[in-house]
């Protein structure tokens, strides 16, 4: 299925940032009016469909095409999981950006109802507790498809026991476009 413009160019500019630190000739980018608004996205890696770095952002509080860059670069040099993206791993690196809409704020009795009222497949979530956040993009259900298993994944990621719930758990949601290089 081909891409539409919008997504193109975001490829286009995450994969240009990224090789402008290996000094590589950067692709022509198409001019998109979406391009100057704020906008928050998610800059996913990976090589041979297993993950190599992901970093994003979930307010849009600068442009899109300064995010998607920010977030490209971040995700190749800077994601602790990973040692810094080399040179020669950029070739077989395929790039996939995510466009965040606004969260919002879920309202839930106790977990067991959170968990009821998520979208498999659908949802993206942010589960805050003090000063612990995390986020799972919508992606993540492809390898966590239970929903028990996809918040307990979710709290140990914000550094939570797996058994953890407090009436001060925040969760909000949200979904995303996405596009992947072939």
């Amino acid at each position: 299925m081909p891409i539409d413009p919008l997504g193109l160019t975001l490829l286009t500019i995450a994969r240009n940032a990224i090789g402008r630190r290996f000094a590589q000739e950067e692709r022509s980018i198409v001019p998109h009016p979406e391009l100057s608004h704020p906008g928050a996205t998610f800059v996913t890696l990976t090589q041979n469909g297993q993950l190599r770095g992901c970093i994003g952002s979930l307010e849009a509080y600068r442009s899109l095409a300064v995010d998607v860059a920010e977030n490209a670069v971040a995700a190749a040099f800077r994601d602790p999981r990973f040692a810094p993206l080399a040179s020669a791993e950029l070739a077989r690196t395929r790039v996939e950006v995510s466009l965040l809409e606004t969260p919002e704020a879920m309202l839930f009795t106790d977990e067991a109802d959170a968990i009821a009222s998520l979208c498999p497949g659908i949802d993206g979530l942010i589960l805050t507790h003090g000063s612990r956040r995390s986020t799972f993009l919508p992606q993540v259900w492809e390898s966590l498809p239970d929903p028990r298993q996809f918040m307990t994944q979710l709290k140990l990621k914000a550094g939570l026991p797996a058994d953890f719930w407090d009436e001060k758990v925040t969760l909000a949601r949200y979904r995303v476009q996405k596009w992947k290089e072939a």
